[in-house]
């Protein structure tokens, strides 16, 4: 697909639940892309009102907030994105069908293809479980499915802690040597809780406060679990790993710190697991392999598409070695809205990094 010719020819692009904070990432990047017109924001919240009303970052945008079909919200437009909560884009399924336009969705409604993981994970069952089989819907990490993206009408795009952890481990489980027991802890923004205050995010207690939450049952685990079992697969390694994943719950806006542990072989020396991470994301823009010369860290993602991965390994002791891997990102723009868009460019045979290449807000 290519743009026909100056503004009034640019991609067209609608957003589907455009109150919360993912939405307002999406309108945000929207609206300040070259190539693309943000042209329809609908939601059942606020209905008539302009966006600027609701978020106070955006000038005069010429937007209101539509109450609307998605058959209508789909007209004209190249591209959707679904912005609504779990739970609720999976029973859109059969309006999704008769889309001529691609869609990008933001839930974790479409990223599993074991309905029984979903069912586990997010407590009900998938109302279309067809959905899930083969490739109706493409895994959005363009890291890892580019190509797939690039040719995709329909994207399950990651969750914000999927995106962390499996970029983290990535490396490792291409080359065979993930294995074991792999024990994450995840440090998250409130944002990832969304809009509405609920009482463990409200932010008098959350100001002042640290705890996990959802051990070993984190929503995003699967996800994880799936990707790194389909590259395992891919470079012929079998499946061989089992995942700890603890969330927790930090007092800060936004951006997410995981450290990972993982036993590999004493064989395996310093320098070929830094040749394992350089090698992996050499062709990647928005990875930054940090190795050991300084640590990943939130402040320094803020804002930006920007993942940033560091590693320490350890000297060996009883026939292994232990790596930690530190990686930061926030969760709002490469773990959330920005990611979609990365994947909206490919999808649109687009520059890759076009409209969400901005460097991070410091401090």
């Amino acid at each position: 697909m290519k743009p026909k010719d100056a503004q009034s020819a640019k991609f067209k692009a609608a957003v589907v639940g455009g109150t919360g904070y993912g939405g307002a990432e999406l309108i945000r990047l929207l609206l300040a892309h070259p190539s693309v017109a943000l042209t329809r924001v609908s939601s059942i919240d606020f209905v008539d009102q302009p966006l600027e009303s609701v978020h106070l970052s955006l000038n005069e945008t010429g937007l209101t907030f539509e109450e609307i079909p998605l058959k209508e919200v789909g007209k004209g437009v190249d591209v959707i994105f679904l912005g609504l909560p779990h739970k609720v884009s999976s029973t859109l399924a059969p309006e999704l069908r008769e889309l001529s336009c691609k869609v990008i969705d933001l839930s974790g409604d479409f990223r599993l293809k074991d309905k029984a993981a979903y069912r586990e994970y997010y407590g009900v069952e998938h109302p279309y479980p067809e959905e899930l089989e083969g490739n109706k819907w493409v895994f959005g990490l363009p890291e890892v499915y580019r190509d797939e993206i690039r040719q995709a009408d329909r994207v399950a795009s990651p969750g914000c802690f999927a995106t962390t952890c499996m970029l983290s481990l990535l490396p490792l489980s291409k080359a065979g040597i993930l294995k074991g027991a792999i024990k994450t802890v995840a440090t998250t923004g409130s944002s990832g809780s969304g809009a509405y205050a609920k009482a463990g995010t409200h932010h008098p207690v959350r100001a002042n406060n640290m705890k996990i939450y959802k051990p070993f049952g984190h929503q995003h685990t699967p996800e994880i679990e799936q990707l790194l079992n389909e590259a395992q697969e891919k470079y012929g390694h079998g499946q061989s790993f089992n995942l700890y994943f603890v969330p927790v719950s930090a007092p800060m806006p936004r951006g997410i710190l995981a450290n990972s542990f993982v036993n590999i072989p004493e064989s395996v020396t310093p320098e070929e697991v830094d040749a394992l991470f350089y090698d992996c994301y050499k062709d990647h823009a928005f990875v930054r392999t940090l190795g050991n010369k300084r640590f990943a860290e939130v402040v320094a993602i803020k804002g930006s598409m920007w993942v940033d991965l560091s590693w320490t390994v350890t000297e060996p002791a009883d026939g292994i070695r232990q790596v930690l891997i530190s990686t930061a990102l926030d969760n709002l723009v490469k773990g959330g809205a920005g990611q979609a868009v990365q994947s909206m460019n490919l999808t649109l045979g687009l520059p890759e990094t076009e409209g969400i290449d901005a460097p991070a807000l410091w401090p």
